[in-house]
């Protein structure tokens, strides 16, 4: 019997010995409550999933925003680059020494020259930011970024409301009010210089 009570004191004390770890909540508490911080950037994702099981955008956290960044310069230089090259080539094809020493080049068509220069300029682009994003110095920025931005936060839903209503409702008193002191200034002018 004395070594039943020893084993329940144990068990109880290992009980005891191993607490369970509470939840992470984001700062701030709130709506949260049931979603813990994923690991890299404090990006919300659900409860009790492990980091290799969260979805993609909350394994990287904050640097889902650099990612997105860099993505979006690559398609603006690969467009830019490709109406810039289009229209380069589309001059050289109207130049007599083009056409005489680059004869098949000169015939290509106007709709294949197009794609063929956002094609070009794509790879161009995407090698680019691949470069760029291989450099030390520039993940360093890139990671300074991404934590600057996971320090923002973001208005609800509400904020956002009441600001937009606070805009439209000030941009259509300063109407109204521009509106009528023009009025009165053209009323005071005509009465002046007998319009």
């Amino acid at each position: 019997m004395g070594d039943d009570n020893k084993n329940k004191d144990k068990r109880s004390g290992a009980a005891e010995a191993e607490p369970s770890e509470p939840e992470p909540t984001p700062e701030g508490g709130g709506e949260g409550e049931g979603e813990a911080l994923a690991a890299g950037g404090g990006a919300l994702a659900p409860a009790g999933l492990p980091a290799d099981q969260l979805p993609a955008a909350a394994q990287l956290g904050a640097t889902r925003y650099v990612m997105a960044g860099l993505f979006l310069a690559a398609m603006a230089v690969a467009y830019v680059l490709g109406k810039m090259l289009g229209a380069i080539w589309g001059r050289l094809a109207e130049a007599l020494w083009f056409q005489t020493r680059f004869e098949g080049l000169a015939r290509v068509g106007e709709d294949e020259r197009a794609e063929y220069t956002t094609a070009f300029g794509g790879v161009v682009a995407v090698a680019l930011a691949f470069y760029l994003y291989r450099r030390a110095d520039v993940r360093r920025w890139a990671d300074e970024v991404a934590s600057e931005l996971s320090k923002v936060t973001w208005p609800d839903k509400a904020e956002v409301t009441n600001s937009t209503v606070i805009v439209i409702v000030a941009s259509a008193f300063a109407t109204v009010y521009l509106a009528l002191l023009d009025y009165f200034w053209g009323f005071v002018t005509r009465l002046v210089y007998g319009g």
